[in-house]
């Protein structure tokens, strides 16, 4: 009789130890991973400003070369004054060969013969002068064209100028960051508490 109350009192001590245990015990599927969770790469960018090409095409049209230092391409600004200053320079070269020929012309038409094409570099006068009528004419014709040229291509080189500052302010703003639109990420499943390695493209228009 002793016996048999020893041997259930051992059965029921193993029996609670063992439910005892059960409970302690975590299922493997619901241990979850001290590692830090990294969904995604983000990268602090410089605030954009909308209206940063706008100003430095406005500092460009006002004065040319101020858009370049607006935008910190200083080394910009002599290429400018030089295309500008070449531009400016065959204007008024030929404005004033221009005005030399007209001003012959208009002489001749008067009946006179005292232009500067009727001397010589010594300022004598000459029988026939250096250049006849149809010549002047030719050279007004030929100046004129020049001139306009050179008009066109100083407007081109200030219009290139303003363009210029406002494309640089647009790519200093653009994210060139290695980051931006390939990211890999390390995620937990919720289901079975496993990591899962992933890559992420982006595209952000």
């Amino acid at each position: 009789m002793k016996n048999k109350i020893l041997i259930t009192g051992y059965f029921f001590f193993l029996l609670s130890y063992t439910l005892s245990a059960q409970e302690k015990k975590v299922p493997e599927k619901e241990i979850i991973s001290d590692e830090v969770l990294v969904d995604s790469v983000q990268v602090a960018s410089k605030p954009i400003d909308p209206l940063s090409p706008a100003k430095a095409a406005f500092y460009s049209a006002i004065l040319p070369g101020l858009g370049q230092a607006y935008n910190k391409k200083y080394w910009k600004i002599p290429l400018v004054y030089g295309a500008i200053g070449t531009g400016v320079y065959f204007y008024i070269n030929n404005t004033q060969e221009y005005n030399r020929y007209r001003d012959a012309y208009k002489s001749r038409l008067a009946g006179f013969e005292t232009d500067e094409f009727y001397f010589d570099a010594q300022g004598n006068k000459l029988t026939s002068p250096r250049v006849t009528t149809e010549g002047l004419q030719r050279g007004q014709k030929f100046y004129r064209r020049n001139r306009e040229l050179s008009l066109l291509v100083l407007i081109g080189m200030y219009a290139l100028n303003i363009i210029d500052a406002n494309v640089d302010a647009h790519l200093l703003q653009f994210n060139v960051d290695e980051n931006l639109s390939l990211n890999p990420h390390y995620e937990l499943n919720n289901i079975d508490a496993r990591g899962n390695l992933g890559l992420s493209l982006n595209f952000k228009f």
